[in-house]
């Protein structure tokens, strides 16, 4: 009640900052910051609230950085606080601006050299050799974390293409969750592949799901050869049903439930010339409506 009728109280504004932000697709983050200066026209707000989001958008995207050489994923498992990561293989930590896409202040980030860690390098290894043979571009990292007692490992792969030009973005992603037990472990992952098509349609497509197996732990290296298997497996059952679901879709669903009842003239409307012809005739017809 006490908000202007035409004006939004700074509450409000934030959480339709916030919703939209929270929206943006893999590899739009920027653009849609720059649209909503635009529109909100308070861009010290914008920003306040981007820097916040951003670091949500890239933590949950597997966002890949360049730093010193190397990629490295953010990721909520290498988060130390303060917008502050590590690197598990080169062990150290850096900050990163994730509103202007910097890194600054790197520092040693002491690792122990205990069993746990010699099997998360191994692992690494051997995620890595599988990604850069079977992803036109990808990237991976394994990190270790403490559960109590236990060490748990988490083995994230991140791959995306980024085509704005041609109005389309995908990633593809997953996270692949197991403890250091011997003889037996599980094996829990999640994939999620997310698409934007923008050129004559909005379309978004989000396609997730979740396996789980128990793999036999014998040594580091047969545990890193079939843990790889199980991941190229898995990764290759996703990518046969995205295929088979898509070709699925055939015209006549496409028609019925994802469009609207709209005539199918099989051509696109020319706006533009809609537009400009409206607005010649209320100006000649009828001078009291406004073009």
């Amino acid at each position: 009640s006490m908000c202007a009728k035409q004006e939004l109280c700074e509450p409000e504004k934030v959480s339709l900052i916030c919703g939209l932000l929270r929206q943006s697709p893999p590899g739009e983050f920027g653009q849609v910051v720059q649209d909503l200066s635009a529109l909100v026209q308070d861009d010290k707000l914008v920003r306040q609230e981007a820097a916040r989001m951003g670091a949500c958008h890239n933590k949950n995207n597997f966002t890949p950085i360049q730093i010193n050489g190397r990629t490295v994923l953010l990721t909520h498992y290498n988060n130390l606080g303060g917008n502050r990561f590590f690197d598990p293989q080169d062990k150290f930590s850096f900050e990163f601006d994730h509103l202007r896409g910097v890194t600054s202040k790197p520092q040693l980030h002491g690792v122990m050299l205990d069993e746990g860690e010699l099997w998360r390098e191994v692992l690494h290894k051997g995620l890595k050799a599988y990604v850069s043979r079977h992803f036109p571009v990808g990237n991976c990292c394994v990190f270790k974390k403490s559960l109590g007692k236990r060490q748990m490992f988490v083995a994230c792969i991140e791959a995306h293409q980024y085509q704005p030009s041609h109005h389309w973005n995908s990633l593809w992603k997953s996270d692949w969750t197991f403890a250091l037990t011997p003889f037996t472990t599980q094996v829990t992952a999640i994939f999620l592949l997310q698409i934007h098509y923008f050129k004559h349609a909005n379309l978004h497509v989000n396609v997730s799901k979740s396996v789980s197996e128990t793999l036999n732990v014998i040594d580091q290296s047969q545990f890193a050869t079939d843990f790889v298997k199980f991941v190229k497996a898995e990764d290759t059952k996703f990518h046969v049903a995205i295929l088979e679901n898509i070709q699925a879709l055939s015209e006549d669903i496409w028609g019925k439930n994802l469009r609207r009842k709209l005539p199918v003239t099989r051509t696109f409307m020319n706006w533009n010339k809609l537009l400009n012809d409206q607005h010649l005739k209320t100006n000649v017809s009828n001078t009291e409506v406004p073009p």
